[in-house]
């Protein structure tokens, strides 16, 4: 191979191996974002995540309620209304999964972090607080809160 053939053949080479290299597809590689790419090969930072979370009580609070003269509920995350209920509608069982028909669930976009604070409140038709505090959504999470007296 003559010295002008092997600059070719190195040029090629660098040519494609640089090429190969930038073919590789991008995108959120990280299996718990909402935006996960399956074809990605290199994160490009675009993963976005959502949490979620579902409020619910038994009987038990049901029939508390009712004594406290509470005929339905108004659930805030963030200081946004994300539902309601009626105080007198409990669920019975063990503990219910996320978008369970008749019940208050909340889905919050996170944004680029896996987890994110956010206050809560459930109050009574006269806007009494029967419960407050802190809420951590994680990503791809679905935490079910149970409410008790």
């Amino acid at each position: 191979m003559t010295n002008r053939n092997q600059k070719v053949f190195l040029i090629s080479m660098v040519l494609s191996v640089l090429g190969f290299g930038s073919c590789q597809k991008q995108g959120c590689t990280d299996i718990d974002a909402v935006n996960y790419n399956v074809d990605a090969k290199k994160d490009d930072g675009t993963c976005t995540y959502e949490g979620s979370a579902i409020f619910w009580y038994g009987e038990a609070t049901s029939d508390a309620l009712i004594i406290a003269d509470a005929v339905s509920l108004t659930y805030y995350v963030d200081g946004q209304i994300v539902g309601s209920s009626a105080a007198n509608v409990y669920w019975d069982g063990t503990a219910p999964e996320c978008g369970t028909t008749g019940l208050v669930t909340v889905t919050k976009d996170l944004g680029h972090v896996k987890t994110q604070a956010y206050n809560y409140q459930i109050k009574d038709q006269d806007n009494w607080t029967f419960w407050e505090g802190t809420l951590n959504f994680n990503a791809n999470e679905c935490k079910t809160i149970e409410l008790v007296p």
